[in-house]
């Protein structure tokens, strides 16, 4: 970074001039020569004819190949607006980013090869920067020293900054490109005094990008080439040093940093308007800038390792120490109670068949009942899963005795309830429904165990003038006790 020039901030277009894409030469003046001469002419053109031959070739073999990639990333990225989800592609023409180009080669090497060209004024102030916090002039240092003390102490002059910087950075190198002083030695008997006045004497500043292929161009290359693997390395670390404290994989360290932190904002939040923040910031950039000298580093580099290293290890196991004693965490997973309803369907020979296992009752005001749709659900009990990230905490499902509570939590009407035995809910009778599936119009008889009770009335029902025929659908309700599921790094 030392061979930096003022020229710099033109972005350093040197150009190589040995290297030549087109193959175009300025044409030089042209002599008679003998045949031998003509031959020995002819040599360079003919071996910059082949060079010009293998370089078009070399571009075409290039270009081919670009339009191979593209062809395949097309099959990969979502480069047409059909691709792209739907409120990405339904985007208004005068929004911004609806008329910007999608992804392809010759698009990304050419911005590629103009940003290249245009960043030389980054790594510039970047290395000037680097320069100033180093000690390389300690005249710089100092000075800037000053300003930052003067900003600090009198927060009123930072918008100065801005406008200061534009005069003294800007105009004025400006201003003495197009006014240049005369030139004159020490020896002259009478010293020519600088003076503006009339017309400009010199061309005024450009800031044009460096040629491709020159010596900037690659130089800025490499910055990049650079910067790239600087910011790499600093994501990691801090990757590094934050996520495993923040994410909670431990979670007595994330509890602990998380209260501290706290405590830190109720604190502040009391006490900030008390707080001396002139001198805060004064004394932390001060102490910042002079860690930057190199005699100060190699007291601290020393200091760290006589005195702090040996520290580290007794501090953090202090931490550890009150992290493992006053972090206490509930590592009881969270149960919940999950439902099931098992429907039944009045056949036409009067039995109830087993139909399925539904999330919903199904219930005679149910929105798919009255939309003429059947229910939804899995045919046997072994088929109902858990839901999404939890699993099972009990191995088997039990059957809800207090049919008439879920019944009225859900302000079902037009069923009867059963408040013993097995607990269906049976829909009330309808004439006009009963006629559609052909139920009789006795009471339905029942096979098995319920064929040697007499059918009694529930209990309690919802209509009281119901006779004991009953309609097409009953439910009953079953419960079962679910926990979170722990989800481990290889499980997710």
């Amino acid at each position: 970074m030392d061979d930096y020039s003022p020229d710099v901030f033109v972005n350093r277009d040197d150009p190589i001039p040995t290297i030549v894409l087109d193959g175009s030469s300025p044409p030089g003046p042209r002599t008679p020569s003998t045949s031998g001469d003509r031959s020995d002419s002819e040599t360079p053109s003919r071996r910059r004819k082949g060079l010009r031959g293998h370089l078009s070739a070399f571009k075409e073999k290039t270009k081919i190949q670009d339009q191979l990639v593209e062809k395949l990333l097309s099959q990969v990225v979502p480069l047409d607006d059909t691709q792209l989800p739907q409120d990405e592609a339904s985007q208004e023409p005068n929004t911004p980013g609806a008329d910007r180009p999608n992804f392809n080669l010759p698009t990304m090497s050419n911005n590629f090869r103009r940003f290249n060209a245009r960043i030389g004024v980054i790594f510039v102030f970047q290395a000037r920067v680097v320069r100033l916090l180093s000690w390389r002039r300690p005249t710089h240092t100092i000075s800037f020293l000053a300003i930052f003390t003067f900003v600090c102490l009198d927060p009123y002059l930072l918008p100065i900054l801005p406008l200061t910087a534009l005069l003294i950075c800007v105009l004025v190198p400006s201003f003495v490109a197009r006014y240049p002083a005369a030139e004159f030695s020490l020896s002259s008997e009478q010293a020519i005094g600088y003076s503006p006045h009339g017309p400009p004497l010199g061309p005024a500043i450009t800031v044009k990008p460096v040629k491709e292929l020159s010596r900037d161009f690659f130089r800025n290359m490499r910055d990049l080439q650079n910067s790239m693997e600087d910011f790499s390395q600093l994501h990691d670390n801090i990757i590094r040093l934050v996520v495993p404290r923040t994410n909670f994989s431990d979670e007595a360290l994330s509890s602990a940093l998380f209260v501290s932190l706290f405590i830190v904002c109720v604190f502040m939040s009391i006490a900030s308007n008390i707080l001396p923040w002139r001198l805060i910031f004064l004394s932390i950039g001060w102490v910042v800038i002079c860690t930057g000298h190199p005699t100060i580093q190699r007291q601290l580099q020393a200091a760290h390792e006589k005195h702090i290293h040996p520290q580290e290890e007794k501090a953090r196991g202090w931490i550890e120490q009150w992290v493992e004693r006053d972090v206490i965490l509930d590592n009881a997973p969270e149960v919940r109670e999950v439902e099931i309803f098992e429907l039944q369907r009045l056949s036409n020979e009067g039995e109830w068949e087993p139909w399925l296992f539904s999330a919903a009752p199904y219930d005679p005001l149910s929105p798919r009942r009255i939309a003429g749709d059947r229910p939804v659900g899995t045919r046997f009990f072994e088929d109902v899963l858990p839901p999404k990230g939890w699993e099972w905490s009990e191995k088997k499902w039990a059957l809800d005795l207090w049919s008439r509570e879920w019944v009225e939590e859900r302000i079902i009407t037009g069923v009867e309830v059963e408040t013993e035995g097995e607990r269906w809910v049976y829909d009330i009778y309808d004439e006009q429904e009963g006629e559609k599936v052909g139920v009789i119009e006795q009471p339905t008889p029942v096979k098995g165990k319920e064929k040697a009770k007499t059918p009694q009335k529930p209990s309690w029902e919802e209509g009281e003038d119901s006779d004991g025929r009953r309609g097409e659908w009953r439910r009953r309700r079953w419960v079962r006790l679910v926990k979170r599921k722990n989800l481990t790094e290889t499980s997710i």
